[in-house]
């Protein structure tokens, strides 16, 4: 405002200054020695032409000001009418949340004081109804007699308890049994359903008497003392029994989460064998290596959720039971562990050994689940993980590396390109990390991966496919010689693991064919060729969940 003042005030002097000028003009003139080719009148007509435009632009400033200052305004009070109408829904959001808190915790009382009266005379228990579908249902029972025999610490006591139709009835008389052997065997039996048994079976436990002390009993045999360390990893049975402790252990946890009654379910007797089951244990675990187990160590998951699923975690060493997360980082209950544990102050220091370790992907999946992306930002971690990938799988300068070595380094970049895609797409990080170059290198090794494939196979040598006729499989021989009485070397041509059923020999001799001492050479073939590789070495079908 200041400044359009002073503009005001030096055009409203332009009149005497051209007055001034007119004056020093006219004395100028009056020298008569000075020749002047101007007028004043031109000076004159061409300083108030100057002082009309100045006039004129200084005018449509103000009010190019004034609009502004207007427009200003109007902004400003729509602001504020907005703030106040987002100010009012929030009071009444609050309010209505407060209302609705308020009536769930009137109806949890309510709920709560129903319970303890129907509880003092009921107890649910499972039964069949004839049709072959389980239900759990509420019958009345005599606590007092009940309580005498001592099984109370075994009830489940739930706030609500629903009709659940079980599809396999053997489960729940396997728990029913207390039968860890036989509960073992139908796991087994039945794993190419897993998802549906492992959805069953925290139901089937409430028919159990002690549901803690079957899941215990079901875990003798986790270590197998006749088979090595060494030899772990090739035992398909063993490797499959693990999983299955695993899982039981996994859930009693979401029996006991669902149990109204925790202390009651599981006795200090049972805690004190699951203990002594944990002390077994632990040795073992140092014999572990961290890298070797790559985040994905049953023995460490199962010494774990040992503890979790019975309640024993406090007697054991939070530290030493942190140096155990890297060993099962991969597998997608460690943020459930880790809580159960009540080791989420850990976790910062866990994450730190899995990024320095070259575990960036688990890193990010625990920051994520513990809300510690703004000390650990993914996006960082995730283009280092790449990064040392794409170092790792460099072209060898070697003139002598073979084409399998650059398969393999390429196998694993593309490996890591997967990995890094699939983080993303599950913590949703389009934005901070575009997945459009990723993918276009995902498909560019798929491609490379494919070609070397297809020389791969172009290159090797084709057997040769024996001629099949009505008098069976035999060697094409021509000009054979009359006086020849077998044909030489069999043997040499068609290996022993090539067997069949029947034997065969030629219809009678010929001069182009060798005479009956052929069928000598006799062969059988396996009624189930399936479970054959072309070595001819037998494999079975392994458990594995």
């Amino acid at each position: 405002m200041e400044d359009s003042d002073s503009v005001a005030t030096l055009i409203d002097s332009t009149t005497s200054k051209i007055q001034q000028l007119q004056k020093a003009f006219a004395e100028l003139e009056s020298y008569r020695a000075v020749t002047l080719n101007l007028k004043w009148k031109d000076l004159e007509e061409h300083f108030h032409g100057l002082e009309k435009s100045l006039k004129r632009r200084f005018d449509e400033l103000e009010d190019q000001e004034k609009q502004f200052e207007n427009k200003t305004r109007k902004a400003r009070e729509i602001l504020e009418q907005r703030q106040a109408a987002v100010y009012a829904k929030e009071q009444a959001t609050l309010q209505g949340l407060q209302e609705k808190r308020d009536a769930a915790v009137f109806d949890i009382m309510n709920a709560r004081e129903k319970h303890r009266k129907v509880s003092s005379s009921e107890f649910p228990i499972v039964s069949n109804k004839g049709n072959g579908a389980l239900c759990v249902e509420v019958k009345p029972v005599d606590v007092v007699s009940f309580a005498a025999k001592g099984k109370v610490g075994e009830v489940e006591l739930s706030p609500e308890i629903e009709n659940v139709e079980l599809s396999y009835p053997d489960l729940v008389k396997l728990c029913k049994e207390m039968d860890a052997a036989g509960l073992h065997k139908f796991i087994s039996d039945n794993r190419k359903n897993l998802a549906a048994v492992r959805e069953e079976i925290p139901h089937a436990l409430r028919a159990a008497p002690n549901a803690a002390c079957l899941v215990l009993d079901s875990l003798e045999g986790f270590y197998c003392t006749e088979v090595s360390n060494q030899d772990v990893k090739k035992d398909a049975n063993l490797l499959g029994l693990r999983r299955t402790c695993i899982m039981l252990m996994e859930c009693l946890c979401d029996f006991l989460r669902n149990s109204y009654c925790v202390s009651n379910v599981i006795s200090e007797d049972i805690k004190d064998r699951a203990k002594t089951v944990a002390e077994e244990w632990k040795p073992r675990l140092d014999t572990l290596d961290m890298d070797a187990s790559n985040g994905n160590s049953l023995e460490a998951h199962a010494f774990l959720q040992l503890l979790a699923s019975f309640g024993i975690a406090s007697g054991f060493n939070e530290e030493e039971l942190s140096r155990l997360i890297p060993m099962v980082s991969r597998r997608r209950q460690t943020a459930d562990l880790c809580r159960y544990l009540g080791l989420s102050e850990k976790m910062p220091g866990v994450i730190e050994v899995l990024v320095n370790s070259g575990r960036q992907i688990d890193a990010v999946n625990l920051a994520f689940a513990f809300d510690l992306t703004e000390q650990f930002s993914p996006i960082p971690l995730l283009k280092s993980y790449l990064k040392d990938a794409r170092k790792t799988s460099s072209p060898v300068k070697n003139v002598n590396s073979s084409p399998t070595a650059q398969i393999d380094v390429n196998e694993r970049e593309l490996i890591a390109l997967k990995a890094v895609i699939k983080c993303i797409e599950d913590h949703k990080l389009y934005e901070q990390y575009p997945l459009e170059p990723l993918q276009k290198r995902v498909i560019q090794l798929e491609k490379a991966k494919a070609d070397k494939k297809r020389v791969t196979e172009a290159t090797k040598p084709q057997p040769k496919r024996p001629r099949a006729n009505s008098a069976g499989y035999g060697p094409r021989v021509t000009n054979f010689p009359s006086d020849k009485t077998s044909y030489a070397r069999v043997a040499d041509r068609y290996p022993p693991q090539y067997v069949y059923d029947r034997s065969y020999m030629y219809p009678g001799p010929t001069d182009n064919h060798c005479p009956p001492l052929m069928a000598s050479a006799t062969y059988n073939i396996s009624p189930n060729p399936a479970n054959y590789f072309g070595n001819a070495y037998q494999y079975q079908a392994t458990y594995l969940h």
